[in-house]
């Protein structure tokens, strides 16, 4: 794994979490358990604090900051997607951001609302509870349905056993 302490911030990976070798995590960065962080991701600790909770993918690619003395939360089976980039304040258990979305400074995205891919959510916004979000700059466009629930929960479980399956000895190794 790629961790990395920074300036007596030393990054905590919880148990039967995975972090790729790919990935950057540094500083004050806290990691529950069942977690998968994806190749090239990158979540920067090191001089704010990022707190990401239990069963949360964190999708390759994806940026993770804060501001200084500033803390992200992440809740509790969180799916961030390749290549979204987020600097933002919390983000609260169930919800869904977008392949390639961009979530500002000071947001706040509510349990179970889904940022579209590509999506751009301006600072100092807040989305309600089940919420759906699309475009740049973004709108609510509907509402969550079970539907959209029942597939989420399948995808989140999909990468908390992927997680797993990468941690299983002769599963996942470097060949060359």
């Amino acid at each position: 794994m790629a961790i990395y302490k920074f300036n007596n911030r030393v990054p905590v990976i919880g148990k039967n979490s995975f972090v790729s070798d790919s990935a950057l995590v540094i500083g004050d960065v806290i990691i529950g358990d069942n977690c998968y962080v994806g190749h090239g991701a990158i979540l920067r600790g090191d001089y704010g604090t990022i707190e990401i909770g239990n069963g949360t993918a964190v999708e390759e690619g994806a940026n993770l900051h804060i501001r200084p003395n500033g803390i992200l939360k992440i809740g509790e089976k969180v799916t961030i997607g390749h290549g979204a980039i987020l600097h933002c304040n919390e983000l609260k258990s169930f919800s869904v951001i977008g392949i390639g979305a961009i979530i500002g400074f000071d947001v706040v995205i509510g349990k179970w609302s889904i940022v579209a891919e590509g999506a751009v959510v301006n600072r100092r916004a807040v989305i309600p509870d089940e919420k759906i979000v699309a475009g740049n700059p973004f709108e609510i466009i509907g509402n969550v349905q079970e539907r959209h629930k029942e597939f989420w929960l399948y995808a989140k479980q999909l990468y908390i056993d992927l997680a797993k399956k990468y941690l299983l000895p002769n599963n996942f190794e470097k060949i060359k």
